[in-house]
């Protein structure tokens, strides 16, 4: 199964490059999402064009792309932790958009979308998480920095294999790489709260 591998990653990494956050605005006619708001190509950035609807369409498909590869690539070739790999490569590519010279969004929809097709132990961990801590502080970015950490760990005590939970590490690892600049204004106590402005 060795030559699934790059097959997987490459196609995985293609697939999660497609901004549909910046295609989805563009054809509605609201120009550069990059433009506006934080510059983020994801759909918290595009919730502030006023488009809810625009940003539940970019939050599904960001989430499918890896769900996509995984299931893909699963399929094809038999071997979960094939389908795995490709999600991880699409989560990724979401990041960094080859088509948008390595500029993307910071990957929660899409190791969200990763997580229900590719470990289910890991979303339940996760989302409530997720849910908890936003409906408490209304700061999406604490919410999925405490969710990304968690879910690594949540999962292996769930009776996730260790393969996966290698993966599920990595991709965490990078949330937080992603989140930054979020991690900054979080420990100044300016990162804005949900429904307030960002520029960043």
């Amino acid at each position: 199964m060795d030559y699934w591998i790059p097959a997987a990653l490459i196609a995985g990494y293609l697939l999660g490059s497609i901004p549909f956050g910046l295609l989805i605005t563009r054809l509605a006619g609201l120009g550069d999402i990059r433009a506006i708001g934080s510059g983020n190509i994801g759909a918290t950035n595009v919730l502030r064009t006023g488009r809810k609807d625009l940003a539940l369409a970019t939050l599904l498909l960001d989430s499918f792309k890896a769900g996509l590869a995984v299931w893909v690539f699963t399929m094809l070739s038999g071997d979960r932790n094939i389908g795995l790999l490709s999600g991880a490569a699409a989560f990724f590519g979401h990041c960094y958009p080859i088509w948008l010279r390595f500029k993307g969004g910071k990957g929660v929809a899409t190791y969200a979308g990763l997580l229900i097709f590719a470990s289910f132990k890991g979303f339940l961990v996760g989302m409530p998480i997720w849910l908890g801590l936003f409906a408490l502080t209304r700061i999406s970015s604490l919410a999925a920095l405490a969710a990304a950490a968690i879910v690594p760990a949540g999962a292996y005590f769930l009776g996730e294999t260790p393969f996966a939970c290698t993966v599920l590490t990595i991709l965490s690892v990078l949330v937080f790489w992603t989140h930054r600049t979020n991690i900054v204004r979080l420990l100044k106590g300016e990162e804005p709260r949900f429904g307030q402005n960002s520029t960043s």
